[in-house]
């Protein structure tokens, strides 16, 4: 059975970009076609300034919002990166692998470090490294797949470059990982914005629907969300971009087809409307979830433990491997 890795980062609340983009992909697919580890990355969110509580406290709704939309940790590893050393450890012999050249040119680090400096911060090494520790999160467990997005393909490019370069110095260690584009995903677009994607990361704005928003507020930032010039309703990409986005959610939410749905509506407030509500319920069973979870906090810290045992199993052979292909000592 092909081994998947997927991880999620901490660091703003998850959104319904996330949902219908990935977490209900691993949900409803991933964890009974592979043999799938999903991962709150979390030292992935030190790369910039962040408040130590919010990082914990983001951190464990993540974790539990994987399992509210119907991760099932006896069919998957759920775990936290932080509680498994193998991570840092192989991270930094894959940065004696990799080289200064090859951080620089990552895209996202060019414009991550773009925004510190434009906010006037000073940027962390861990902000050009971390693709290497994204690199180590895949290698360490022989990674078959990693379903990406087209922001993260350069990332698994890179994990792909070390793998192959470490074999070929040191001996055959890693498995070389492949990029794969999701077969069932919606790229989510904000709905103010409609040419950016929903990140989790903005964390502000009228035009993110979190997983956990209530329903009210759910049909507001719908209802108020940015169309384009015209009446009728069509389907275009390129340009009408506010009204596809609209007509893309409500085909995620059920299954359709949005240019099929295009010839439905003749007027945006009803296009508007029926999208509004189908997203409250496809939230609703989710959100129901999460609350029966929150009042067992001991279930999901459990399920973290009981997966970061199984995460370290799995990838310890592995990392130790590679130690001594490098050359060190082994323990005693």
């Amino acid at each position: 059975m092909k081994r998947v890795f997927s991880g999620v980062k901490p660091t703003g609340h998850l959104t319904l970009g996330n949902y219908l983009g990935a977490m209900r992909r691993w949900s409803a697919v991933d964890q009974h076609e592979a043999d799938a580890l999903f991962c709150i990355v979390d030292l992935h969110a030190l790369t910039v300034d962040h408040d130590p509580g919010r990082v914990r406290r983001l951190s464990r709704q993540a974790a539990t919002l994987l399992l509210a939309a119907g991760l099932d940790p006896k069919l998957c590893t759920v775990f936290a990166q932080s509680h498994v050393d193998e991570h840092a450890r192989l991270s930094y012999l894959l940065e004696c692998v990799a080289t200064d050249g090859e951080m620089r040119r990552m895209i996202q680090y060019k414009e991550k470090a773009a925004v510190e400096r434009a906010r006037g911060g000073s940027v962390r090494l861990s902000l050009l490294t971390y693709p290497v520790l994204m690199a180590a999160d895949i290698l360490a467990y022989g990674t078959d797949e990693v379903p990406v997005g087209d922001d993260q393909a350069q990332h698994v490019e890179l994990a792909r470059d070390l793998a192959v370069r470490f074999n070929q110095r040191y001996g055959h260690t890693f498995v070389v990982p492949r990029a794969t584009l999701p077969k069932v995903a919606t790229r989510v677009m904000n709905l103010q914005e409609p040419t950016s994607k929903m990140g989790k990361s903005d964390d502000v704005g009228p035009g993110i629907v979190y997983l956990l928003d209530e329903p009210e507020v759910i049909r507001k930032k719908v209802m108020r969300a940015v169309t384009d010039s015209g009446r009728d309703v069509a389907y275009d990409r390129e340009a009408r971009p506010g009204v596809s986005n609209l007509l893309e959610i409500l085909a995620a939410c059920g299954s359709g087809n949005p240019e099929a749905l295009a010839g439905v509506y003749e007027s945006y407030g009803s296009l508007k409307k029926d999208t509004a509500e189908a997203v409250v319920e496809l939230l609703r069973p989710v959100q129901q979830r999460h609350k029966e979870l929150c009042a067992d906090p001991a279930y999901v810290e459990g399920v973290l433990q009981e997966g970061a045992a199984k995460a370290r199993e799995m990838a310890r052979p592995r990392v130790d491997a590679a130690y001594r292909a490098i050359g060190l000592l082994p323990a005693m």
